[in-house]
Formats: structure tokens, C-alpha cells, sequence
């Protein structure tokens, strides 16, 4: 299985985006209907709930819709609001010894599922690169400021009509400066399904966020995080995923490892590193806020991006090998 990444730069989404998205729309389209139409929120629904809980965001999408033209069920889609459930895995760690402070992350998922899309945009005047998903969410990101914010499912089975946190995550890093600051919006954000969210800065300042539609948020200051929160409440899910292994690992890695790179190495190596047969490590990443870089890692590849250096290109990474 091959999967194929790219690099985006565009400030504001434009032609770079448009022509992704018209690949990327077809197979989006009918998961986003496998539910029903009835199933979605409409057009206004989705505007209503972006005006009252990002609305900074609103002019955004409105830019999007028109780049996708007069498709209501794409701006429907747009909103990210009130979209089918999505489950993954994830394992990521904070690192504050010496080389970090850092976030190391594994995203684990079906990569032809992906977008694959690393972008470096400035919607509001503040550069912000990411792992772009779902047109214009993202899976983790950094910010000039020094924020960086990543996400793992948080292993709950309720669902509610909300907002995807992939949209969430990117709300922080284009409009939050510092820790604090994002924990509390997301915290105020109604997500529609259980998630984790790792914060970190320039300084060291750290925060785990749990959120999830059936409970109340709660910050920690947790290092650690996989696929579960505070416990595991859905057993069958954590058995599959073998979050509780990989959150055991990650945290003997993280205690044990002398430097950075050690507890790099941690993220390739069984449970962490996940193999098939549908689900595989994507890619890995490390953030490195105080530089304001980002390595992207696979066996065999690193691929650095900073603001200082953002570079176009592509890497095709072959999976199963």
C-alpha cells in the first residue's frame, strides 16, 4: 500500500486548495452520506453552529464553499459539524528534557483515508503549519507563537452532533497563542465524539484536554495520552487498539529514554508502531517549538518543515514493508 504526502503553502485557501479538494471531495462524499442526508445537518444548521462557537472561522468557510462552487452537500460537509463518527488510533508524549521541549506523536489510521496534506497557512496573520484533514481541519499543528496541539481519540463511544476536532484543533492554532488559551477554547467547543488533545509550548507550558460529548472537560497535566482517558470505559475498543499497552509503553519509553531520540526510536517499535493490516502508523512527527520545526517520520525518512524553511515536494511512503 502506497500513500503519497504533500505540501501546501497557501495564506488563505485558494487554487492549491481547490484542486485537492475536487480529488479529495468524490470518496469524502459518500461517507459523509453513507448515514443518510437526513442524517446531516443542513447549510444553515452548519452556519449557525460556526457563527455561535468559532466565529472567527465563518469568512473561512464561506471562502471554502465557494471554491468548491454550488454544491450544498459539500458545504454541508465544509462545516465539519455533525459528520459521521470517525475512530483511529494515536499515541503521542511530551518531551521536556533536553533537545525539547517536544511533542512526539504516531498516527495511526488508514493512510489512503488520509489527505496527506502538510500545510503552512496564515489565516489571521499568524503562520501555522499542520497535518491537514478533512479539507480544513487538522490532525496536529504548530503555530508561531510556540503552540502545538495534537489529537488522539479519547476511546468513548457516545456521539453527539458537534463539531469534528480535527476543525477544532485548527481553530486553536490559528487564533490561540499560548497554552492556556486553547485548553479554554476547547473546553468551550462541542466536540461529537470522545477526544484527547496534547498542548505544549515554547517554554514547557503542557496541558492534556479530554473532551467528549457526555462528559464535562477536564485539563491535566499528563504527559502521556493514547486512546482512552481518565479509564477505559469501552473495553472492546481498548482491546482492539491496545491502547493500555501502548500507553504503558510510552510512558516506560518516556521515563527511561536519555534524550530525545531514544524515545524517538520507541515510536517504531511493537506496540507503538503499528503494522496492518488496514491500520498502520501513518507517519510520526516531532514538534519542536522553540525552533518553530517539525520533523515528519517514517523508516527511512525525515522530513523537516519550519517556518523559517517550509519546502514544496512530496514523499511517497510505501506501508507493509
Amino acid at each position: 500500500m502506497r500513500k503519497t504526502f504533500t505540501t501546501l503553502m497557501e495564506p488563505l485557501p485558494g487554487t492549491g486548495w481547490q484542486a485537492d479538494f475536487r480529488g479529495y471531495w468524490p470518496r469524502m462524499r459518500d461517507w459523509f452520506l453513507s448515514e443518510g442526508l437526513l442524517a446531516r445537518p443542513t447549510e444553515v444548521e452548519v452556519r449557525a453552529a460556526l457563527s455561535r462557537h468559532m466565529p472567527e472561522l465563518v469568512g473561512i468557510w464561506e471562502r471554502l464553499c465557494g471554491l468548491a462552487g454550488e454544491d450544498d452537500i459539500a458545504h454541508r460537509f465544509l462545516g465539519l459539524y455533525g459528520r459521521p463518527r470517525i475512530i483511529g488510533r494515536c499515541s503521542q508524549a511530551v518531551w521536556l528534557g533536553k533537545g525539547g521541549p517536544a511533542l512526539l506523536r504516531n498516527y495511526d489510521f488508514e493512510p489512503q483515508r488520509m489527505m496527506g496534506r502538510i500545510e503552512a497557512t496564515r489565516w489571521f496573520g499568524r503562520p501555522v503549519i499542520a497535518m491537514g484533514e478533512a479539507a480544513w481541519g487538522c490532525l496536529d499543528g504548530m503555530n508561531a507563537d510556540g503552540l502545538v496541539a495534537s489529537l488522539t481519540f479519547g476511546g468513548g463511544r457516545a456521539y453527539a452532533r458537534g463539531f469534528a476536532i480535527t476543525l477544532a484543533l485548527r481553530y486553536v492554532l490559528e487564533t490561540c497563542r499560548s497554552v492556556a488559551e486553547a485548553a479554554a477554547a476547547l473546553c468551550r467547543l462541542p466536540v461529537a465524539q470522545s477526544q484527547n488533545v496534547t498542548l505544549l509550548d515554547a517554554a514547557g507550558n503542557h496541558a492534556l484536554v479530554y473532551l467528549g460529548p457526555d462528559r464535562a472537560p477536564a485539563v491535566s497535566d499528563g504527559l502521556v495520552t493514547t486512546n482512552h482517558q481518565e479509564r477505559v470505559t469501552w473495553a472492546e475498543m481498548a482491546a482492539a487498539s491496545a491502547t493500555v499497552e501502548r500507553h504503558a509503553a510510552l510512558g516506560e519509553a518516556l521515563a527511561a529514554a536519555p534524550d530525545i531520540d531514544a524515545l524517538a526510536a520507541a515510536l517504531w517499535a511493537p506496540p507503538l508502531y503499528v503494522t496492518g493490516p488496514k491500520t498502520f502508523t501513518a507517519y510520526s512527527a516531532i514538534y519542536r517549538p522553540a525552533e518553530g520545526a517539525v520533523d515528519y517520520l517514517w523508516p527511512g525518512k525525515c522530513w523537516r518543515q519550519s517556518f523559517d524553511a517550509f519546502a514544496p515536494g512530496q514523499y511517497e511512503h510505501e506501508y507493509g514493508r
